[in-house]
């Protein structure tokens, strides 16, 4: 069921009356969504009008303010070209200096995963915030008429990740499983708190994607292949990250990836999305309109290509105008600030990392170049200057940028005088991050009631997993792909082995990672913990042919649940994974079986669970089918589907699953 927003005529906004601009200049200023403010009504073709029809009018979800409108033009009248362009780049941290961002008049800058302070992956809170301290004084030291604020944003997908010590929730697909829209705005507040504790104020995220292929390595990012409940999850994350927006404790949002991410032919990393113009509003949009209306103040755009109904290829999103200025500028009224990705420009037909007039031409106000960031501002000036990109164009680009700073409060209160900056309090929240944990998994299986596993009982836990905090938090943890870390870089969180440590006693808890201290009579149940190795987006893709079976890509582990199954003894198997995978094989070794996806710092949360402690029970639901075969042909259609989505079983309701019928796993599919 696609989400279905407000249905409303695109309303039509008059322009603001000339105003009188510093130096005696006078241009007009445009309201957020009216076309003009980019150039005379855009002349669309016959298909691209096509496109732009196929979404639903929205209208704007805040009025315009007049007095905010005329300080932003007379602002923008009285920049240079230079200025300008420097306010529509963002600049990585390892690639610029605070007094670069003065010479430059830099608008924002990013740390990218695995970007810390002075490249120390233990950087203190202290020099996270004397470096955002020194960056927003040097954006204010220019020799600009008036001085424009900095605005830094980070990749806080699931908690403030990139900071040691730092809570990280689930990531979004067990949040999709927990299906519950206050703990995901719980989670949204309480993770704007640890981005504003560091001297920042702007995330991106909530990603909204629509993931219809597991083979995706950015499938755990999507909350659902249900558009209904991406809308749900990704609204509620927004409201909890802005809150009002100029409170000490909120952060921008960037509602992502503009649009059709999660539906790649089968799932490759920034491929081509083969949807018609119809699918594509209806069920990849569902996010945005949910997003915006939930006030989101930036989009960022996507990386993947378009080409309706897989037979007209349209090239790449970030050169798309008739969906990033037709639909969502226009059509869908959204008036804040358009980002680009990571150094994504590259990738559109006839441009390079540092150049690409096509992009600003479509609509994109906000450039991430982060490291070729100089000679895109020398050769984006040049391209005004011989007339490739309209000046209309950079005043609207900077206009936008300019409302989301005064909207957040930057004009008035530096982020640094907020009473969160330097709060060590305020990056760890385990309470709600184990609420979390134990509402997003899905007990799959539970056959003779192997759980829950009373306190008392003697445990023999196997798998590196169970003491794995990289295996736990996944990708974007720490580092970009949640690699190149060990348990020493999680100085607060409980692994599962510790969690079980905890509930039964470590006197009988036997942890053995590779299964050789297992012996017949000696202990009354078998952990299994199953784990995928951390991976983000590229690195994260199982490519076709390669069957989507975790047996396959971990055969140690297969190999190892085999020598622990079969032997008298119960075995609850626990998966770690960012997608689900064929594991029918597995689930037929174990007795009970707990899909716990990525649950971040905090697993050891399921002990409590597993042993159902007080009146814990499993309470979390599939938000993806899960496949019965390791070959899936196209998404995840029902007919393949081991347990649909909405499964899950709990303890107050026990059935048993029985012997669930195999397909045989080839090397390749065919």
């Amino acid at each position: 069921m696609a989400y279905s927003p407000r249905a409303q005529a695109l309303l039509s906004l008059p322009l603001i009356a000339l105003l009188t601009a510093c130096g005696g200049s006078r241009e007009p200023v445009s309201a957020p969504a009216a076309p003009a403010a980019e150039s005379p009504a855009p002349e669309w073709s016959a298909r691209e009008a096509e496109i732009i029809a196929a979404f639903p009018a929205r209208a704007a979800t805040q009025p315009v303010d007049p007095a905010m409108e005329a300080r932003i033009a007379q602002i923008v009248a009285g920049m240079t070209l230079e200025q300008k362009v420097g306010q529509m780049t963002q600049a990585e941290i390892r690639s610029i200096t605070p007094d670069q961002v003065r010479q430059y008049y830099i608008g924002s800058i990013l740390n990218g995963g695995g970007a810390w302070p002075g490249m120390n992956k233990h950087a203190a809170l202290a020099d996270w915030t004397n470096l955002a301290d020194a960056y927003a004084k040097a954006a204010l030291a220019t020799d600009m008429a008036v001085k424009i604020p900095l605005i830094w944003g980070t990749d806080a997908v699931h908690g403030h990740n990139n900071v040691v010590g730092a809570t990280m929730f689930p990531h979004n697909i067990g949040l999709g499983a927990a299906n519950d829209a206050d703990l995901v705005q719980r989670i949204g507040r309480a993770t704007a708190k640890q981005v504003r504790a560091t001297g920042i104020s702007w995330a991106f995220a909530p990603a909204v994607s629509v993931v219809e292929d597991q083979r995706w390595g950015r499938a755990y990012e999507g909350y659902s292949s249900d558009p209904a409940v991406v809308a749900k999850l990704g609204g509620a994350l927004v409201r909890g990250l802005q809150g009002e927006l100029t409170g000490e404790g909120d952060v921008a949002a960037s509602v992502k990836h503009f649009i059709g991410d999660g539906g790649t032919f089968q799932g490759v990393d920034q491929g081509e999305n083969r949807s018609d113009p119809a699918k594509l509003a209806a069920v990849h949009g569902a996010g945005y309109y949910a997003a915006l209306d939930a006030g989101s103040a930036t989009v960022m755009i996507s990386y993947n290509s378009w080409a309706p109904g897989g037979t007209e290829p349209l090239g790449k999103l970030h050169g798309n105008r008739a969906l990033v200025t037709g639909v969502l500028k226009q059509k869908l009224n959204f008036d804040g600030l358009v980002v680009s990705d990571w150094n994504a420009i590259e990738q559109v037909a006839g441009c390079e990392r540092d150049h690409c007039p096509q992009a600003i031409n479509a609509g994109i106000d906000l450039f991430m170049v982060p490291d070729n960031w100089k000679t895109f501002i020398e050769r984006t000036v040049a391209d005004v200057r011989e007339g490739r990109v309209g000046m209309a164009r950079i005043d609207d680009a900077v206009t936008r940028i300019l409302r989301v700073k005064f909207r957040t409060g930057l004009f008035d209160k530096p982020v640094s005088a907020s009473r969160l900056t330097g709060d060590a309090s305020a990056l760890v929240d385990r309470p709600l991050a184990q609420e979390a944990v134990r509402k997003s998994a899905v007990l799959l299986k539970n056959d003779a009631a192997a759980l829950p596993l009373k306190p008392g009982k003697r445990l023999l836990v196997v798998g590196k997993s169970a003491n794995s905090f990289p295996d736990q938090a996944g990708g974007w943890s720490i580092t970009w792909q949640g690699d190149e870390t060990d348990n020493r870089d999680y100085p607060v969180g409980e692994t599962l082995l510790d969690g079980l440590r905890r509930v039964y006693g470590a006197e009988n808890v036997t942890f053995s990672a590779d299964g050789s201290a297992f012996a017949p009579g000696k202990f009354d149940a078998v952990v299994m913990v199953l784990g995928e190795t951390p991976h983000a987006e590229m690195k994260g893709d199982v490519r076709w042919p390669t069957p989507l079976a975790h047996g396959l890509q971990y055969p140690e582990q297969a190999a190892l649940l085999g020598k622990v199954s079969g032997r008298g003894v119960p075995v609850v198997s626990v998966l770690y994974s960012g997608r689900t995978v064929y594991a029918t094989d597995l689930i037929n070794r174990s007795d009970a079986f707990v899909a716990a996806f990525l649950p971040g710092t905090e697993a050891g949360a399921l002990a409590d669970l597993l042993a159902g402690r007080g009146s814990l029970d499993f309470s979390g639901r599939l938000s993806f089918n899960w496949p019965s075969t390791p070959c899936l042909t196209t998404g995840e259609p029902a007919g393949e589907a081991l347990f649909a989505r909405g499964h899950g079983l709990s303890y107050r309701a026990p059935r048993n699953t029985g012997k669930l019928v195999e397909t045989p796993i080839p090397a390749a599919c065919p």
